[in-house]
């Protein structure tokens, strides 16, 4: 426990700092993360006797953050074009890859650095929005709200499910969730969520706030099933050990890769985000 928390405490403080930097620090550092989420990905599936090409699956997926800053959804579509044309190449001429694991290279790099993407659209908030002394402070602190969301859902789960857990939510596929925690995740996320229209000239109404705060706690849950799943199926309890007392950077992030782009979404239809 002692190491899960001082690992938990550093990793929120280089969120914080990298975050509210300004975009691009904003944008390498989702760079850097999406690229080790996507090659965890890619180890627990070639151990479970598939192929991927994780070199070109990883660099892709790192790819992503820096097209979208520098591109945009123009950047985004070149990049998965490029991306698609070099994975049919290396089938071609790889014959012992199969078309699975093109599917499998492909669905990495999207499901890992798409995804996070979704922070740096929710980062870009309207000019009226920016602070003139630190530029670009608001949408970093937006971004950190739905980020650290995200991160109180888990804590909460993960401290309310331990202590008083009694209702097993998908024994099958992550037998330590309960609904205890599930809701307890879910009241976690609301509050987190009820700091944005504390932003100055954040303009969103608090039906928005608490829809959006209840549909990422629940679809971050619903990440975190998924990476369960993909885990339980492969035979793996972390996707790696990088972080003691936390598994992974997968482990950490496979809420946020969900959240993430739900909330650029909700946002978007809430008119808080252009």
């Amino acid at each position: 426990m002692a190491k899960r928390v001082v690992t938990g405490a550093l990793i929120a403080v280089i969120t914080a700092v990298l975050i509210l930097g300004s975009s691009l620090s904003t944008a390498l550092f989702l760079a850097a993360l999406s690229g080790i989420c996507a090659w965890e990905f890619y180890a627990m599936l070639r151990s479970d006797a598939k192929l991927p090409n994780e070199l070109i699956g990883t660099a892709a997926s790192a790819l992503y953050p820096i097209s979208f800053y520098f591109w945009g959804f123009a950047g985004l579509l070149s990049l998965t074009t490029l991306f698609a044309l070099v994975l049919l190449i290396w089938y071609v001429f790889y014959t012992k890859a199969r078309i699975t694991d093109v599917a499998i290279t492909l669905f990495g790099a999207l499901y890992t650095g798409l995804m996070l993407t979704s922070l740096i659209l929710i980062r870009q908030i309207p000019p009226v929005l920016e602070d003139f002394f630190l530029p670009g402070i608001w949408g970093g602190v937006l971004v950190a709200i739905i980020v650290f969301s995200t991160f109180a859902n888990d804590a909460a789960a993960f401290f309310v499910g331990s202590k008083i857990g009694k209702h097993k939510m998908a024994p099958r596929i992550s037998p330590a969730k309960s609904w205890e925690g599930f809701f307890a995740g879910m009241i976690a996320s609301v509050a987190l969520w009820c700091l944005i229209p504390l932003i100055p000239g954040m303009d969103i109404g608090w039906g928005w706030i608490i829809v959006g705060g209840i549909l990422c706690g629940w679809i971050g849950i619903l990440g975190d099933l998924v990476e369960s799943r993909i885990k339980r199926s492969t035979g793996h309890k972390d996707s790696s050990k990088l972080l003691p007392g936390h598994g992974g950077f997968l482990d950490r992030c496979d809420s946020l890769l969900l959240v993430g782009a739900a909330a650029s979404i909700i946002l978007r239809f809430a008119g808080a985000i252009g």
